[in-house]
């Protein structure tokens, strides 16, 4: 009887907007699933994504997420049936959450940002942020702080 051979899953990759939590001040986030052609799933499984330049809009009429300017890179064995890099995407979201997406939105200085895109059970899902810009100051603050954190974390390493 032979025995059956256990292939090791590769890990799923994550997607990050590391961008995104030095420009703005995170409020909530919000898991939302992602409308995508082959190619493009098969993209993302390698890596091939960036969510730096990407922004969500929403729409109150017709009521819906759209995801602009995230590049999703062209998937090479898929050559006639291949997809434009930066398109626009359709997200998915309860009715509700939609609602109050638009309504937190069209607030001044609050914009709705991608966080992460990553694979839950077989899906791609994308974290968005409702999110309010920072300051100079404050972004020079956090780095300030991180710093200071860092010598923290050295002194007492050095110290044990």
């Amino acid at each position: 009887m032979a025995g059956r051979s256990h292939k090791k899953k590769t890990p799923e990759p994550e997607i990050l907007n590391r961008k995104a939590r030095h420009e703005y001040h995170i409020e909530r986030t919000l898991e939302v699933g992602m409308i995508l052609i082959g190619s493009e799933v098969k993209s993302v499984r390698d890596g091939q994504a960036s969510l730096a330049e990407g922004y969500v809009r929403a729409e109150e009429s017709p009521l819906r997420l759209t995801l602009i300017g995230a590049h999703i890179a062209e998937y090479p064995p898929a050559t006639a049936h291949n997809h434009k890099p930066t398109r626009p995407r359709r997200l998915l979201a309860h009715k509700r959450e939609m609602e109050k997406l638009v309504m937190e939105s069209a607030g001044k200085g609050v914009t709705l940002v991608p966080l992460k895109m990553y694979f839950k059970d077989g899906r791609i899902k994308l974290q968005v942020a409702v999110a309010r810009g920072k300051r100079r100051s404050d972004k020079r603050e956090d780095l300030r702080k991180r710093e200071d954190e860092r010598d923290i974390q050295r002194a007492m390493s050095k110290r044990i």
